[in-house]
C-alpha cells in the first residue's frame, strides 16, 4: 500500500508540472496540439444531451478533443470521474458540481493540476476559474413570475425538484418562492424545503426531492395530488421533473385543471405548452454552456487569460435565461432543434 500511494503521489506532481501543457510561441500562435477537455454533467438528463451537442460544437470550432461525462450514480461517480480526469493529464475540466459544500477537496485538487472551472451550478468556495451559466436565483424569480400570470388568485402549489444539495436547486428553489410571495431579492434567503409555506393567497404545500431517481419524482407528484385534491399548481424545476408531473396528472384525469409551470426544455414540456397543458416554462441555455466551456477551456490550455477568451473580473459569465410560453415555444423549439442537428 505504501508503495502504491507513493507511485499515486508522484504521479500527481507530475501531473502538476503539466497543469498547461499547451505551449503559445513568441508571436502569440498555439502549437499544433489539440487541447484536450472534459465536460462533467451533474447527471444524465435531456439538458444534457443538448448540452453535449454545444461541447461537439465548441470541439470543432476550437480544434479541441472533448469528452462529456455524465455520472449516473450521483457524487460518488463524479468523484471518481474527476479523479481518472487528473490522473489522465486532462487540460481542462468544466464540471457541475453536484454537492459543492462537500466536493471543495476534490475540486481544488482538480484545479491544483488542471484549469478548472465550473457551469450550470457553481462551487464560489472551490478554486474554479469561473462560472459558466445563470443566476439560478434570479431565473427562479423568473419562473415565480409565470406562477402568478398562471395562477392569479393563487392558491395551493407544489414544487418539485431532484435535490437541493447543488447550489443551482438551492438558489433556483428560493427564487420561486420569493418571486411568489413578492418579497426583496435575497439569494441568501432559505425556506425549509418540508415546511408548508403559508402567505396571503398563497399555500405553498411543499418542496418534493428525489434524488434524481425518477420513478421516485413521479410518485412525488402522485402523492401531491392524492394529498392535495384541490391543488391548484404543480412547478417542477428540473429538465425531467415537468414530464412526470404531466404523466401523473393525466393519469389522475387532471390535465388543464392543475396549472403547470416548468423549466428547462424537455420536449414533453414543450409540446405540453403548444397544447395548452403546460403553462410555461424557464430555459437555460445548456448548448452555449458546453460550448462556452470548451472554448474557455482550450483557450486557458493554449495561454490565453480569461479576458483574452471574454471572462468577466467577476469570473461569472452570464448566459440568460429566458421564459417560454405558447406565443414563443415554436420559434423557441425550432432554434433547439437545429442546435440539436435535428433539422
Amino acid at each position: 500500500m505504501k508503495h502504491f500511494a507513493s507511485l499515486l503521489l508522484i504521479s500527481f506532481v507530475v501531473l502538476g508540472c503539466n497543469k498547461s501543457s499547451k505551449t503559445t510561441s513568441d508571436d502569440g500562435d498555439s502549437n499544433s496540439d489539440r487541447p484536450s477537455v472534459a465536460y462533467v454533467t451533474n447527471g444524465v438528463a435531456s439538458f444534457w444531451t443538448i448540452a453535449e451537442s454545444g461541447v461537439k460544437q465548441g470541439a470543432e470550432e476550437f480544434d479541441a478533443d472533448a469528452q462529456v461525462l455524465m455520472p449516473a450514480e450521483g457524487i460518488s461517480d463524479q468523484k471518481r470521474m474527476i479523479e481518472d480526469l487528473i490522473t489522465k493529464g486532462i487540460d481542462g475540466i468544466a464540471v457541475s458540481p453536484i454537492d459543492p459544500a462537500n466536493q471543495t477537496d476534490i475540486l481544488n485538487q482538480a484545479a491544483k493540476y488542471t484549469n478548472l472551472i465550473t457551469h450550470d451550478s457553481d462551487a464560489p468556495d472551490a478554486d474554479r476559474l469561473c462560472y459558466i451559466g445563470m443566476d439560478n436565483y434570479l431565473a427562479g424569480r423568473l419562473c415565480g413570475d409565470l406562477v402568478k400570470e398562471a395562477m392569479p388568485d393563487g392558491g395551493k402549489l407544489a414544487i418539485f425538484i431532484g435535490r437541493l444539495e447543488q447550489d443551482n436547486a438551492r438558489r433556483r428553489r428560493q427564487g420561486v418562492i420569493d418571486s411568489i410571495l413578492e418579497r426583496s431579492e435575497d439569494p441568501s434567503r432559505f425556506d425549509p424545503p418540508g415546511a408548508e409555506i403559508k402567505e396571503g393567497k398563497w399555500h405553498i404545500v411543499g418542496t418534493y426531492t428525489d434524488q434524481f431517481d425518477r420513478a421516485q419524482g413521479k410518485a412525488n407528484a402522485e402523492d401531491a395530488l392524492s394529498r392535495h385534491p384541490d391543488l391548484n399548481g404543480m412547478v417542477g424545476l428540473f429538465a425531467y421533473n415537468p414530464p412526470l408531473m404531466l404523466e401523473a396528472l393525466k393519469q389522475a384525469d387532471k390535465l388543464g385543471e392543475v396549472q403547470v409551470i416548468a423549466f428547462d426544455e424537455a420536449d414533453e414540456t414543450l409540446q405540453g405548452i403548444t397544447d395548452g397543458t403546460v403553462y410555461g416554462t424557464v430555459v437555460q441555455n445548456p448548448f452555449e454552456y458546453g460550448r462556452q466551456s470548451v472554448k474557455i477551456l482550450a483557450g486557458l490550455a493554449r495561454g490565453q487569460s480569461l479576458e483574452d477568451l471574454g471572462v468577466p473580473e467577476s469570473g461569472f459569465l452570464n448566459i440568460e435565461a429566458r421564459q417560454i410560453r405558447q406565443d414563443n415555444v415554436a420559434e423557441f423549439w425550432a432554434e433547439l432543434k437545429k442546435n440539436l442537428g435535428e433539422e
